[in-house]
């Protein structure tokens, strides 16, 4: 079970995307719900075959990947289902195979690797639960940890700050991500207590509204002692507007590559150090080794791994970038086999979770 202070999630419903091209060369993309199903497989390809199939037949990934469009009118809309991310992570995998490079190479970077911090997704989790995952994860080699907070009794989130203190090494850096939970006021004075309890946060996300950018930039100025992270629910226009509010102190983006590297630019020219969220198998390494001042990569313990032959590895805190052409990722035979799931099922019928790969927690 993952969640936060707004929501939570048992289940996650994913349909893999592949894009091959005359060679035969695969471009790997995962569409992701995770509070709804997915429709049944037959729907999916229908809406995609409508949708997004005539803006992709016989047009070339590495063109398509650098394409700028102004869309107007009706043609500023969403898709109807969530393609955008898979499809922008399937063409460049697939730009990067007809290279011949990995996309982080592809992408300009000139390191393979970067620091991952320990998130725990952990709000509805037991004390108990809470402290097992942490352990684990500074057992694993993590420096860094990262709790979500915001729920009503402020004590308990102080509570489950003091329980991390105990769970993870003394040297630990420490985040908290409120998920908007608080008003710009409320989180300074949280802030206050928090420092006061003698608790050093690297930074604290999301405190409050995405868009009130007046409020993040209260927050900011008042509460100097920690920095503001931020931008997560916004689009790239709005994470351009957050940076020119002077808002933010760390930029937060996510796993939709061509828009991560635009806006990764203009923060560059701001001054804006980057981080990267949450990632579909944290496919995000390759736009966080290339982009600027990014240290950090988030991974939380997501039971993803078994859909692909082999995960990005973390090692002792660190994640590593593959060295093959395209982001390294395959979709697993065993996905294939075991867990295709063409109908829409009650998640009394899923069936048990999908088999890890033990690999990932030996390093």
């Amino acid at each position: 079970m993952i969640g936060d202070s707004q929501v939570r999630a048992e289940d996650a419903h994913v349909a893999a995307l592949e894009l091959i091209d005359e060679q035969g060369r695969v471009g790997l993309g995962f569409i992701q719900s995770l509070f709804v199903p997915l429709p049944p497989e037959a729907e999916i390809t229908r809406v995609f075959r409508f949708e997004a199939w005539p803006t992709l037949e016989d047009e070339r990934a590495q063109a398509l990947v650098h394409r700028v469009a102004r869309p107007r009118g009706g043609n500023q809309r969403a898709w109807t289902l969530p393609f955008h991310e898979a499809l922008q992570v399937a063409l460049w995998d697939l730009a990067a195979k007809q290279a011949g490079l990995p996309l982080w190479q592809l992408l300009g970077a000139r390191r393979d690797r970067v620091n991952a911090y320990a998130s725990g997704l952990d709000f509805h989790l037991s004390d108990t639960a809470f402290s097992e995952l942490f352990g684990r994860a500074d057992a694993l080699g993590y420096r860094a940890f990262k709790i979500k907070v915001g729920h009503h009794d402020f004590e308990r989130d102080l509570h489950r700050l003091d329980l991390l203190k105990k769970a993870v090494r003394r040297d630990a850096q420490i985040m908290i991500d409120a998920n908007e939970a608080w008003s710009p006021k409320e989180a300074v004075m949280k802030l206050e207590r928090i420092r006061d309890a003698g608790h050093a946060l690297l930074w604290v996300e999301d405190p409050t509204l995405r868009n009130d950018f007046a409020g993040l930039r209260h927050i900011r100025q008042a509460a100097p002692w920690t920095a503001l992270n931020t931008g997560e629910y916004l689009d790239a226009s709005g994470k351009r507007a957050l940076m020119q509010a002077d808002a933010v102190d760390l930029l937060n983006v996510h796993g939709q590559v061509t828009d991560v590297m635009r806006i990764g630019w203009l923060a560059a020219e701001l001054g804006v150090p980057v981080t990267v969220g949450n990632t579909f198998l944290e496919v995000g390494v390759h736009c966080a080794c290339a982009l600027p001042e990014t240290e950090w990569l988030e991974y939380s313990f997501q039971n993803f791994d078994a859909l692909v032959e082999e995960p990005i590895p973390i090692r002792d805190g660190v994640a590593i970038a593959p060295e093959q052409p395209g982001h390294g990722l395959v979709l697993s035979e065993y996905a294939r086999r075991e867990l295709r799931r063409p109908d829409v099922f009650d998640a009394s019928e899923l069936g048990p979770p999908p088999l890890g790969l033990p690999e990932r927690e030996i390093h």
